[in-house]
């Protein structure tokens, strides 16, 4: 019985994968253990219809919320043993500990870093650039350089094996029980692919009865997984994987071209620049090439990395300007490679579903960020709006509606951008459905029979119009019935109008009856009329502003969707609320809407104010535009010989919501009022205005 070939690798490093590769074919083995949860062994018959990136996605059965991902890229060590084992009809199995123990926090894995302690004792302050230097260049036999690897983690392990983490041990205990049944299996040599770290572990042999005893206590939960389609951006070490690497897009460079492997990373850098419209001709990338080798064999190095490479760039491509370079950096260092995978490979129901309706409307799933505008009276964008919208229900937000760039109600307009850790979302979302239609209508029918509060209910109603579920329609506008009838806060009924009001206006677009929503907008407003009195009654600051903001909504949704009798019960909800014994700024809100719609006359106004001694009064008058009550002089001389008379701390206590009234001002606004008290204040200025432009400087001439 033949000891294993132990291959320790440096996970998604192109040097570790062209060794695993060669050393594969030298020793030809009949079996391959991969660092990996052995649950994913079920997948390895897929492995032909991948393009990587992607990654093993393994969930918990009864909590699919918890997941764990296992990515592979084209020059990942792991990936290049599964695509030689599936070519050559070889056996491969993963042998790490289970998904079932390891999925979740299993204790603390230790913070060594070997690759850094090796790079320090070679005398070098990057670890990457060691690795680079000492494997990615190296030419050397595949079973020497194995040798050597596993001889340096030895050394490493000897002075650092106190500091090991417990769930390392674990996984070191599994791997071995691991290893010695393959032994006995397999009839000829036996190739282990692993983390670098873990090889000085595997060449000890400790008893089983010692593995088995840290192995006790092993959790059991039923697994279930897929591979899902990843990315470059993924396998970024700033996109928080904890096996990140900084520059995987490099890394692909180097596992594609092993033969002028600068010349031809210049060639494509220049391509992007230029396709910004940047200047990067031919002959700059020439001169970058001489000089990042130039650098590489100053520094002594074997070739040229990336710190070479990214240094030349910025000097000769980008001028010295770091704009450009953190372009290339994206696109070239990083990535955006998506992988894809194929047909055959089992998902749920719903994930089959979604990838139909993908490609059916034309909606590949992309990691770029893209712009979608949408018109509703087409079918496919209708379609398309209602995928997104119930995706976003299932928690899955591919995309975000931009409504600051609305189009209008037949429009509408999405960030789209597909992020692979939606996969899990779609694999928690299966629980609730088989296709996207039937999960999200679950998940709004049981809101809607949930919702305790108007604002709740409303909310579903909109969602499920968006989403055009009639029995979600249904059953929202049923607990918005119900939560009205039980709410008694005009607060909490008068916020449910403005987003109801949008949806009054979308329903017609969406396939659902607008009167039905009407008349639900009407019973809120009536309800919420009735209560109107009681809004900011005895109440501090911060709750006035909020009720402030609800009559400013309320206003707003009755102005765009009620009828006309229900606008008329409206104003006398106003009239009641400034009637009513209420805080200050929700008072003089509604003193202005009353004036500006003509209910209230600037005399009505000037009354108010003379008998106010709040200053909230008048800080909620002045919300709004600053255009009337420049145009009206009386109102506005009342408001300056208000504002000028305080004095001392009655100042200082009127400042903070007098600056809060303006800021809805416009620049050109904010100095209507300067102009206009200077012109009541400058008697010059009211002599030409009783003279006219024409008659400036001219004597007045008196009457016989």
């Amino acid at each position: 019985m033949t000891d294993p070939v132990l291959l320790g690798i440096r996970h998604h490093g192109p040097g570790s994968a062209r060794m695993v590769k060669r050393a594969l074919e030298q020793t030809r083995p009949v079996l391959i253990l991969i660092e990996g949860p052995p649950e994913a062994d079920a997948l390895l018959e897929h492995v032909h219809a991948l393009t990587p990136p992607v990654a093993i996605l393994l969930h918990d059965e009864a909590e699919p919320e918890n997941a764990a991902f296992w990515p592979f890229a084209e020059f990942s060590p792991e990936w290049q043993a599964l695509r030689y084992a599936d070519e050559n009809g070889v056996q491969a199995r993963f042998f790490d500990l289970p998904a079932a123990s390891s999925i979740g926090d299993d204790g603390p894995s230790g913070n060594i870093d070997p690759i850094g302690l090796l790079a320090e004792a070679a005398g070098f302050d990057d670890p990457e650039r060691w690795w680079e230097d000492v494997v990615e260049h190296s030419a050397s036999d595949p079973i020497d350089l194995a040798n050597a690897i596993a001889e340096a983690m030895v050394a490493v392990r000897a002075e650092f094996e106190g500091e090991v983490g417990e769930r390392t041990l674990r996984r070191e205990a599994f791997m071995r029980q691991t290893i010695r049944k393959a032994r006995k299996e397999a009839d000829g040599p036996i190739a282990v692919v692993c983390g670098a770290w873990h090889v000085p572990a595997l060449l000890t042999n400790p008893t089983v009865a010692a593995d088995t005893a840290l192995l006790k206590g092993m959790r059991r939960r039923k697994i279930s997984g897929t591979w899902v389609p990843w990315s470059h951006g993924q396998l970024a070490a700033e996109s928080g994987y904890g096996a990140g690497i900084d520059s995987p897009g490099w890394y692909a460079h180097l596992w594609q071209h092993q033969q002028d492997v600068v010349p031809r990373w210049f060639a494509k850098a220049a391509a992007i620049l230029r396709e910004e419209d940047l200047p990067a001709s031919t002959a700059s990338a020439v001169e970058a090439v001489r000089l990042a080798e130039t650098l590489a064999a100053l520094r002594e190095r074997p070739s040229a990395g990336l710190s070479e490479v990214n240094e030349a760039a910025l000097a000769v491509l980008c001028g010295g300007d770091e704009i450009p370079l953190q372009l290339v950096h994206r696109k070239l260092v990083v990535g955006e490679r998506l992988g894809e995978v194929g047909e055959a490979v089992p998902r749920s129901p719903l994930a089959a579903d979604l990838q139909r309706l993908q490609r059916k409307l034309r909606l590949p799933a992309d990691v770029q960020p893209k712009q979608l505008k949408l018109d509703l009276r087409k079918d496919t964008d209708r379609e398309r709006s209602k995928l997104l919208q119930r995706l976003e229900v299932l928690g899955v937000p591919w995309g975000k509606p931009d409504r600051s760039n609305s189009l209008g109600t037949f429009a509408e307009v999405w960030q789209l951008r597909w992020d692979p850790i939606f996969a899990v979302s779609v694999a928690v979302a299966a629980r609730l459905g088989t296709t996207v239609h039937t999960a999200a209508e679950n998940v709004l029918t049981q809101a809607a029979q949930d919702a305790t509060r108007v604002a709740d209910a409303a909310a579903t109603l909109t969602r499920s119009v968006g989403c055009e579920l009639p029995n979600a329609v249904t059953e929202a506008r049923n607990a918005l019935d119900r939560c009205a009838a039980m709410a008694t806060d005009a607060l909490e009924l008068l916020a449910a109008l403005p987003d109801l009001a949008r949806t009054v206006r979308y329903g017609s677009v969406r396939g659902t009856d607008p009167e039905l929503l009407r008349v639900a907008l009407h019973g809120l407003l009536t309800r919420g009329a009735v209560a109107s009195r009681s809004p900011g009654r005895n109440v501090d600051d911060e709750t006035a502003e909020h009720a402030l903001s609800v009559v400013d909504g309320a206003h707003e949704a009755t102005r765009l969707a009620a009828d006309e009798d229900h606008q008329k019960t409206w104003w006398r909800a106003l009239h009641a609320l400034v009637k009513a014994e209420a805080h200050g700024l929700p008072t003089g809100r509604a003193t202005r809407l009353l004036w500006e719609a003509g209910e209230l006359t600037s005399d009505d106004v000037a009354a108010r104010l003379h008998r106010s001694v709040a200053t909230a009064f008048v800080a909620g008058f002045l919300r709004g535009s600053a255009t009337l009550l420049a145009a009206d002089p009386r109102l506005f001389g009342l408001i300056d010989e208000w504002l000028t008379g305080l004095r001392g701390e009655a100042f200082d206590d009127a400042l903070p919501l007098l600056r809060r009234a303006i800021t809805d001002f416009t620049p050109a606004e904010r100095r209507l009022p300067r102009r206009t008290r200077r012109r009541r204040r400058d008697p010059s200025a009211r002599l030409r205005r009783r003279v006219g432009p024409g008659d400036r400087g001219a004597p007045r001439r008196s009457r016989p």
